[in-house]
């Protein structure tokens, strides 16, 4: 039994779709937290966020950092925002190693445009700039993670690869 795989990074790097191939890849389990707050709390995440706020959904996350915690084998794909409580990558990472995906400004701007009304925290009118400063904010909290994996201009299967080359030389993770 192996460490968890947790995947952090900003909204738009690839967390979900490199986690399901990642998982697939490593015949693990793949966990997306926000999908499993979707399941738990029985709304969205956005209809989360309208009723209740974000103070609401950093809670119920807190809540699933530290049950995912408990497990082993995973490859988790968390919130963007999960970093922003250190309490959260402490726990994820008792049992875990922290993959942040990082990506251009310009290139997260363009896939983060396709979903714009699934996510809470982005404001109509978006632009590259706001990435930019939102990026700039989190930085610290990105840069806190194990390995640093670069999405841009890559396709899912290439990323994948480069973190299985990274983790198999981690003892105890693949």
């Amino acid at each position: 039994m192996g460490k968890n795989i947790i995947l952090t990074g900003f909204m738009g790097t690839g967390k979900s779709s490199i986690g399901t191939k990642l998982a697939e890849r490593l015949n693990r389990e793949f966990v997306d937290m926000d999908r499993e707050i979707e399941k738990l709390t029985g709304m969205t995440i956005s209809q989360l966020f309208r009723r209740y706020g974000e103070v609401r959904f950093r809670s119920e996350e807190k809540l699933m950092a530290k049950k995912l915690a408990g497990k082993r084998d995973l490859v988790v794909a968390t919130g963007g925002g999960v970093v922003l409580d250190q309490e959260n990558i402490q726990v994820l990472r008792e049992n875990g190693i922290v993959v942040c995906l990082v990506a251009d400004p310009e290139e997260i701007f363009q896939r983060v445009s396709r979903k714009k009304g699934t996510r809470p925290l982005l404001k109509k009118n978006l632009t590259v700039d706001d990435i930019i400063a939102m990026l700039e904010e989190r930085k610290p909290f990105y840069e806190n993670a194990d390995y640093v994996v670069e999405t841009s201009g890559r396709s899912i299967d290439s990323v994948v690869d480069d973190i299985i080359n990274r983790l198999s030389q981690e003892s105890g993770v693949l």
